[in-house]
């Protein structure tokens, strides 16, 4: 099997030196998609020399605290080597925002969701269910906190005390991120940090975009603009196929499934013979 760098170099030998990748995230983070490999491939796109910019393409309501941090400093380090440009297709929220506030740019589909900037934590408490059952729960533990969220028992005020504390400090790390990536100063940042939602044109007004893009092809001209590659000669090498599968090699359907290249200029597929 090819690990995402040996796809990177393979496909390094049959395409233009001038590229821009475009990167899938869609679904939910840690959910649909897997951290790990997203991470994985957003490295592999900065070490690709070849690659010279990056478009994420997100349609995605968020996911873990964890996995959605994971993917920002991923696409935060890519983005200090090549310009990336993150495109909301139709949702970006949540965790799915703050992976996007890594990126140069930040674009949206006029009507996609925007924000839901904040960080909630829920559990069921279901006391009176096992009660009605007849089923009791013994526990045997080292400290008042070590079951806390658990839901056989009510939560204590030093549980609630505990978990408002653990949820504000990831707030916190969310909306350094984006005061960083937006530039907010307080009165700005408290005005989208409320867990709404909105059009990306409102968002715009608020800051939390660049620009509107009608499609993709718009999104990869922000990248190319960034970048400063050529207006002309863009060639698309299939949708999440590889070189290998364009030439009907068996097996060719091993290598990164989230990854695309846009050739910049003439690649060989086209070039005289």
């Amino acid at each position: 099997m090819f690990s995402d760098d040996d796809f990177s170099e393979r496909l390094s030998r049959f395409t233009d030196r001038r590229r821009i990748a475009l990167i899938q995230v869609r679904g939910v983070i840690d959910g649909v998609v897997r951290t790990e490999a997203l991470a994985r491939t957003l490295g592999a796109a900065r070490r690709n020399r070849r690659i010279r910019a990056a478009v994420l393409d997100i349609d995605s309501p968020g996911g873990g605290a964890v996995g959605s941090e994971v993917l920002h400093v991923a696409v935060k380090r890519l983005a200090a080597e090549k310009p990336v440009v993150a495109w909301i297709r139709s949702t970006g929220a949540s965790g799915a925002y703050f992976l996007a506030c890594g990126a140069t740019r930040i674009v949206a589909f006029p009507s996609a969701i925007v924000g839901s900037i904040g960080v909630i934590s829920v559990r069921p408490i279901a006391v009176e269910a096992l009660r009605r059952l007849g089923t009791r729960i013994d526990v045997t533990k080292t400290g008042p906190l070590k079951d806390m969220g658990a839901p056989w028992r009510d939560p204590t005020d030093e549980d609630a005390a505990k978990e408002r504390e653990l949820v504000d400090a990831i707030f916190r790390r969310f909306t350094g991120a984006v005061r960083a990536a937006r530039g907010f100063d307080d009165v700005a940042l408290a005005r989208v940090t409320t867990g709404e939602v909105w059009l990306a044109a409102q968002a715009l007004e608020l800051g939390l975009v660049d620009a509107l893009v009608d499609d993709e092809d718009s999104a990869i001209e922000v990248a190319r603009d960034l970048a400063g590659l050529p207006h002309r000669h863009t060639q698309r090498l299939g949708r999440r196929r590889t070189v290998m599968q364009l030439l009907g090699v068996p097996g060719a359907g091993i290598g990164p499934p989230s990854v695309r290249w846009i050739n910049e200029m003439e690649g060989w597929l086209t070039a005289p013979r």
